[in-house]
């Protein structure tokens, strides 16, 4: 049951975060050494573990709903995921059934400029969100590993 239960929804009071946090961080941790190493392949299985992962879902889905500050915002399709059911239901929609998935349209909003200009701002649908926090999880950290000695000016 390291990914959770296959037939059931998931009872979101009783979700240790403290854990998952620690699950979610370990391996993060373990991707960014491998990538550091230099070693891809194992940098891309642990990818696929991370995005399998029910640890990582879990996160990502709490990221997006209790979080962002976003979190209230609805998509184009006006559903949000703020009742403790709801988050539920799309972290187990996430876990065994989002594969494979096309992204819905996003919302667009106008927003007001000083200048008197208004910018646009795309707002994706929930599950949508999730799915790309799902995704930064297990990309990030390579990433990082790669390009973070160089950020913020560091040139090396």
């Amino acid at each position: 049951m390291a990914n959770g239960p296959e037939d059931e929804i998931t009872d979101w009071s009783s979700v240790k975060w403290r854990q998952v946090e620690d699950d979610v961080r370990r391996l993060r941790q373990r991707i960014f050494t491998a990538s550091q190493a230099g070693d891809l392949a194992r940098v891309r299985n642990l990818q696929k573990l991370m995005l399998r992962s029910r640890a990582n879902t879990l996160a990502s889905v709490r990221r997006v709903t209790e979080i962002n500050a976003g979190r209230a915002t609805a998509g184009i399709d006006g559903k949000t995921a703020l009742l403790p059911q709801s988050k539920a239901e799309l972290t187990d929609w996430i876990q065994h059934h989002a594969k494979p998935w096309k992204p819905k349209p996003v919302k667009r909003v106008y927003i007001p400029k000083g200048n008197g200009d208004r910018r646009p701002l795309g707002i994706p649908v929930i599950a949508d969100r999730c799915l790309q926090a799902l995704a930064l999880g297990a990309l990030e950290p390579e990433w990082e590993a790669r390009y973070g000695p160089r950020s913020y000016g560091n040139a090396t």
